[in-house]
């Protein structure tokens, strides 16, 4: 019994305990070796693959600017630019704080001096709250009425613009030294993730930048650099040509941003704007250069290996000569200052004039001056040749005759017009300059020699099969606009040319049926002598040139080619060869060609009483042109609803030397003179081609 009642005694807790423990080995063992295995399975399974996401999210390519490509004129002159300096840089980090940011540029204006003049009320703000307890404060006291449901259904961003407008209204207090701090803050913020923003990229002392490199352990993503700014060696007349490069705070235009974006830039990349610096912006830009960076823990960079060093942008080689161009620039303000003199400008608005090589389409010079009479303000405006428009005048008249020869209206053996004027019912007699009766008739020829209006008209009508009784009644077929018109577009007159500059204008047309539906006849009399559409200066000189060459429309151009540099600066290879572009073939024959080239040669060279550009007659070597009269009128931009406007007088000629064999063709324009006396387009004329033989331009076209 005392052995039974031994067995079925309840077992002691010293029995049990070792139990225990055995059971918890095994299960310590277990975990242990779940974990070795999880371990050799990230390890040596995958191991590679995690190492290289660390890698890659430690370790980032960013892009870097090389320099512009530089632009030469016709004899390798350097005309623009880039003139380094040194620079303070910052590049952003991920993740990097705000209130990081704060203490950086704190630090970093105790080295450098910055334009803190902008700084707007909006960037007084944003770093006022950076600093955290700056933030808090004011947060404490915008959402001191705010439940805590409001605070936790409101976004961040929605309680930082709050804090914002708060601290605008109370305009806190900054010592100059914060406002220095705010305005490097300013630019800090503007880069995003990986990216470089300039904080001083010109003007930087040697003081700064041997500061800024001594402490730049307590400055992270500060650095030192290199910009360049764009500089003109040879002057500023050609800068409306060569157009305009964006600054690093300007970053892409708005209205191509998502457009340059798909091409790789970056928002804040320097890119052309315009013209030159525009069209050529993929041949200038380069190719940027590519650095991988790495970051350590703490966002800061820790090393940075380059991995391609860039490419510097190609170089732009103008056909244009400097030296001619600053001559044809100096011609230009000459002509104008002494119609100003003479009192004949106050409704002008300028004067303009391009010269180019009728037989490639080569532009010699363009030049321009914008007059504003209200003020008496002239300013540079080259580009006015491609983007403005002006009723010429007879100057036209060559297309015109041109027109009638090759629509069978007259022959070369038989062009003579009578030369009566022209009756419309209750509108002011048509006639040309020169008093009624001094011609009967007139040939081709010297119609253009005269500058015959009455005989353009006679023409048109012919072409439009009119139907005429004198003071009582004129029928002229509806497609007569269109029929001159097709016949100006061959020559240019009308449309673009193509010049390799954005923003070419291609011209106004004037309506073609009045408010009856019935064509205007009147006007359709006035298109035939250019005194109703309205054309760019630079069509007139390809039209010029169609004629001086023999009937080719050649498209104009100012990039001559484009060439490498060399990894020590130097010109390198030519990459591209601007050719002599043929648009259009007019479909003239040579002796329709002569008829009007006869007129042309005779306009300088005729002795008649009525020859209009004699002269020019003693010019060297001949010239051969038509000069060109239009009425027009002056349009006040502060009364632009006036029924009295003012009447002008615009002044034209196209012409080309030599006329047997042209190797210049030049187009002026004089707009809205209050008189016509002065012979400021001849006076134009002869300055541009006497200077382009007296000098030796020609030879490096």
């Amino acid at each position: 019994m005392k052995f039974l009642k031994r067995l079925n005694k309840p077992k002691t807790t010293q029995s049990i305990l070792p139990f225990r423990l055995n059971v918890l080995l095994v299960i310590v063992f277990v975990l242990f070796a779940l974990l070795i295995g999880q371990l050799a399975y990230l390890q040596l399974l995958n191991g590679s693959k995690f190492q290289a996401e660390v890698e890659r999210s430690d370790k980032t390519v960013i892009a870097g600017n090389v320099p512009r490509g530089l632009i030469y004129d016709s004899k390798g002159r350097l005309i623009v630019n880039n003139e380094p300096s040194s620079a303070i840089t910052y590049t952003r980090s991920a993740s990097v704080k705000t209130s990081d940011m704060y203490q950086i540029a704190n630090r970093l204006q105790k080295f450098i001096h910055v334009d803190d003049s902008n700084l707007t009320s909006r960037d007084k703000a944003d770093y006022y709250l950076a600093k955290e307890s700056n933030y808090k404060k004011v947060t404490k006291v915008i959402n001191k009425n705010m439940t805590e449901e409001q605070l936790q259904a409101e976004p961040d961003r929605d309680e930082y613009r709050r804090a914002v407008t708060y601290v605008k209204k109370q305009k806190p207090d900054l010592s100059p030294a914060q406002l220095q701090a705010a305005a490097i803050f300013a630019k800090m913020s503007a880069a995003y993730q990986y990216s470089t923003v300039y904080i001083k990229n010109y003007q930087a002392t040697p003081q700064e930048v041997a500061q800024v490199s001594e402490h730049q352990t307590e400055l992270p993503g500060i650095q030192v650099g290199i910009d360049s700014q764009r500089s003109y060696p040879m002057g500023d007349s050609m800068t409306s040509i060569i157009g305009k490069v964006s600054t690093e705070k300007q970053g892409l235009p708005d209205n191509r941003i998502n457009e340059l974006l798909a091409e790789g830039y970056s928002r804040n990349d320097r890119v052309g704007t315009s013209y030159l610096e525009q069209e050529y912006e993929p041949i200038l830009k380069g190719s940027k250069s590519q650095t991988q960076i790495s970051v350590g823990t703490n966002n800061r960079l820790t090393d940075s290996i380059q991995k391609y060093k860039g490419e510097k942008g190609d170089n732009l080689n103008l056909t244009i000569d400097a030296e001619y161009q600053k001559k044809v620039d100096q011609a230009v303000h000459n002509t104008f200052d002494s119609a100003r003199a003479n009192g004949v400008t106050q409704y002008s608005d300028g004067a303009y004039a391009v010269a180019i090589n009728p037989k490639t389409g080569a532009i010699l010079a363009m030049s321009g001056v914008h007059y504003n009479p209200k003020t008496g303000n002239m300013t540079d405006d080259s580009l006015g040749v491609i983007n403005r428009t002006f009723v010429m005048g007879s100057a036209v008249k060559g297309a015109t005759v041109l027109g009638g020869l090759m629509s069978g209206t007259i022959s070369p053996e038989n062009s003579v017009l009578p030369d009566s004027p022209i009756y419309l019912p209750s509108t002011p007699v048509k006639k040309s300059v020169y008093p009624i009766g001094t011609f009967g008739a007139l040939s081709a020829q010297k119609a253009l020699e005269f500058s015959s209006n009455i005989y353009m008209m006679r023409l048109a009508m012919r072409m439009g099969n009119a139907k005429y009784v004198p003071n009582s009644y004129i029928h002229i077929d509806d497609d007569i606009f269109q029929k001159l018109r097709g016949y100006y577009n061959q020559f240019g007159l009308g449309i673009k040319t193509g010049i390799d500059l954005p923003g070419e204008s291609s011209g106004i047309e004037g309506p073609t049926m009045n408010s009856d539906g019935i064509v205007k006849v009147g006007s359709a009399l006035d298109e035939s002598y250019g005194n109703y559409d309205a054309y760019t200066l630079i069509q007139m000189a390809q039209y010029v040139s169609t004629i001086a060459n023999g009937g080719y429309r050649m498209r104009p151009y100012l990039v001559q080619s484009i060439q490498k540099t060399q990894d020590d600066g130097s010109l390198g290879a030519i990459v591209n060869q601007t050719q002599p572009q043929v648009l259009n073939r007019v479909g003239f024959n040579n002796s329709q060609l002569n008829v009007v080239k006869d007129g042309f040669y005779n306009v300088v060279h005729g002795n008649g009483g009525w020859t209009t550009a004699k002269q020019l007659a003693n010019v060297k070597p001949a010239i051969a042109g038509k000069t060109g009269t239009a009425q027009s009128f002056y349009y006040d931009p502060d009364n632009p609803y006036n029924t009295n406007p003012a009447q002008t007088i615009t002044l034209s000629m196209v012409a080309y030397a030599p006329y047997n064999d042209p190797q210049i063709a030049v187009a002026v324009v004089m707009p809205n003179l209050s008189s016509e006396k002065g012979e400021y387009n001849l006076n134009l004329v002869k300055s541009m081609i006497t200077s382009y033989f007296d000098s030796d331009t020609k030879d490096s076209q």
